[in-house]
């Protein structure tokens, strides 16, 4: 089987394994689990923050981020295809209490102009306050497209001249520093808060952190605490995230050079359209000319080969750790196979998999 639907999919390596078994654990929820600590800390100090703090998921430290800078009847803004507003349950506004403002780019990539038209900091007591931008970096809807550091800085300078905070959705920020070539703390540095998942494209088996100045993570602490996410002898997860941390990136540019391949092998059957100069990381997005979405979801995964659909017409591949130079050639042959089929009126309308599901 090729597993294409996410970096997530990925099985924890046999150093990681070794790490979780031998790990040295306390109670985290006391403050006392050594490994957690050892993990905060590389974290920090690898994004340039001062302090971090180590939850089960990415969505719960956007969660966090949002209920420590926004107060009840605030207002986030944030581009409509970003995984806080689109796939995170409403969190913002069912535990938060926080009002959320889109505006459209599908590049991904924010102009300041689509902050500051959506300011509302005036004392017109009908309106929400505007006190959160959440920017998704790289932006997994538009096919992990990089936002540049030079935007990520003006967008910060736009946010702090109008009092508002500015938290990078980083679930993929290494990939996105990986292909800009720089290290991630000068990609992070001018966020007020970075969330990074260690669990997608760095490898561990679950797991993700959030990281902002000592007070920020104090208040996030108890926020954390509050929605559950207190954990006890967690360093047995935290050890195959130091792990993640201090050798994930290493893999992430061949990661993106098989992207760039794949893109260039699928963009060659007839049917399948893509570009691979809009291949930033390690997604490849597929738009479908005149084929069935589900169809050829369904063919796809007769040959052993799965992808995810996250809106009808559209196909995402993602390339991960467990996935090899050969798997690629292979994946394009499949893809060729299943295509012709679906265009012969052999396809499959019904494999046993989801066709548009959820997308991590």
């Amino acid at each position: 089987m090729l597993d294409f639907r996410s970096d997530t999919v990925t099985r924890p390596t046999p150093e990681m394994r070794r790490a979780m078994a031998e790990a040295v654990v306390g109670d985290d929820v006391l403050g006392d689990d050594p490994t957690v600590q050892e993990l905060e800390r590389e974290f920090a100090e690898r994004i340039g923050k001062e302090a971090a703090l180590f939850c089960p998921s990415g969505t719960m430290c956007n969660l966090i981020a949002v209920s420590v800078w926004c107060r009840p009847g605030d207002e986030a803004v944030m581009e409509e295809g970003t995984h806080t507003f689109r796939y995170e349950g409403g969190g913002a506004a069912r535990i938060a209490g926080v009002q959320v403002w889109t505006f459209y780019r599908d590049s991904g990539v924010p102009e300041v102009s689509d902050l500051l038209d959506r300011v509302r900091n005036s004392v017109d007591d009908h309106q929400p306050r505007t006190t959160l931008f959440v920017l998704e970096n790289s932006h997994n809807m538009a096919g992990g497209r990089v936002v540049p550091l030079a935007r990520v800085r003006e967008l910060a300078d736009a946010a702090r001249a109008h009092g508002v905070k500015l938290h990078v959705d980083g679930a993929r920020l290494f990939n996105a520093a990986t292909a800009l070539g720089l290290p991630v703390a000068g990609l992070a540095a001018p966020a007020d808060s970075v969330m990074c998942c260690l669990s997608k494209g760095l490898g561990a088996p679950v797991g993700s952190c959030l990281a902002g100045d000592r007070a920020f993570i104090a208040e996030a602490r108890r926020v954390r605490k509050a929605l559950g996410g207190g954990m006890r002898q967690v360093g047995v997860l935290a050890a195959a995230g130091l792990i993640a941390l201090r050798e994930g990136p290493k893999w992430l540019a061949e990661d993106h050079e098989r992207a760039q391949r794949l893109a260039v092998g699928l963009g060659r059957i007839d049917g399948l359209v893509v570009d691979p100069a809009d291949v930033d990381t390690n997604i490849v997005r597929v738009e479908l000319d005149g084929l069935d979405t589900a169809t050829v979801v369904h063919t796809l995964a007769r040959y052993d080969l799965h992808c995810f659909a996250p809106r009808r017409g559209r196909l995402r591949f993602v390339l991960h750790r467990d996935l090899t130079d050969a798997d690629i050639d292979v994946a394009i042959h499949a893809a060729e196979q299943a295509v012709t089929d679906v265009r012969s009126g052999g396809g499959v309308t019904d494999s046993g998999v989801d066709a548009e599901p959820w997308d991590g």
